[in-house]
C-alpha cells in the first residue's frame, strides 16, 4: 500500500489514518501528527480572507515544512498512512501541500483517496476555502456550582471549529 490523503468524514475510521490537522473530531482516538498542522494564526488568516492562496502556501511551507525533514516525517508517519484533515476532497487543503512536499523532496506520490490523486493541483488552491465563515460551535457544558469563598469556575461555552 502507498501513503494517501483523505478527510475525517471519508477515512477517519481507517486504522491507517493519521490526523495532521490542528483539531480532530470529538472522540478521536487515532494517531495525530501535530508537526504538520498549520498554526492557529495561519488558519485564522486564511479563513478570514486576510491572506490569499499564494501567501498561505508560502507561509505553510516556511512555518511548517521548512522546519521538518521529509524523510524523517515520512518514516514517522509510515508508508501506508492516510493523512487526514477536515477539508472535502477537491477543496484546498494543507494535506495536499504535504503530498506535494513528499513528491518534490522524496519522489513519492501521495494520492487523494478516491479522488484526483497527487497531481490534482486544484486541491492546493484556496478556492472556496477563505469564503467559508468560521463556525461557532455551542457546547453542552454545564456550569459547575459556584464554590463558596472562591471565584466562579467557568466551563467553556463556545469554541471555534476550523
Amino acid at each position: 500500500m502507498e501513503m494517501q490523503s483523505s478527510n475525517f468524514a471519508r477515512s477517519g475510521s481507517d486504522p491507517r489514518a493519521v490526523a495532521i490537522s490542528r483539531t480532530q473530531p470529538r472522540g478521536w482516538t487515532g494517531r495525530v501528527f501535530e508537526p504538520l498542522a498549520p498554526s492557529w494564526r495561519l488558519l485564522a488568516a486564511a479563513k478570514s480572507g486576510a491572506i490569499d492562496e499564494d501567501e498561505y502556501i508560502r507561509r505553510y511551507r516556511e512555518e511548517v515544512l521548512s522546519k521538518l525533514d521529509p524523510a524523517t516525517v515520512y518514516a514517522d508517519l509510515g508508508e501506508n498512512a492516510i493523512l487526514l484533515c477536515w477539508e472535502r476532497p477537491g477543496a484546498f487543503c494543507h494535506r495536499r501541500l504535504v503530498a506535494e512536499w513528499f513528491e518534490e523532496k522524496l519522489g513519492v506520490a501521495v494520492p487523494e483517496l478516491g479522488a484526483g490523486g497527487a497531481d490534482d493541483r486544484e486541491q492546493t488552491r484556496l478556492d472556496g476555502f477563505s469564503s467559508r465563515p468560521i463556525k461557532e460551535v455551542r457546547s453542552n457544558c454545564v456550569r459547575p456550582p459556584r464554590p463558596k469563598g472562591r471565584g466562579m469556575l467557568r466551563a467553556a461555552a463556545t469554541s471555534i471549529e476550523f
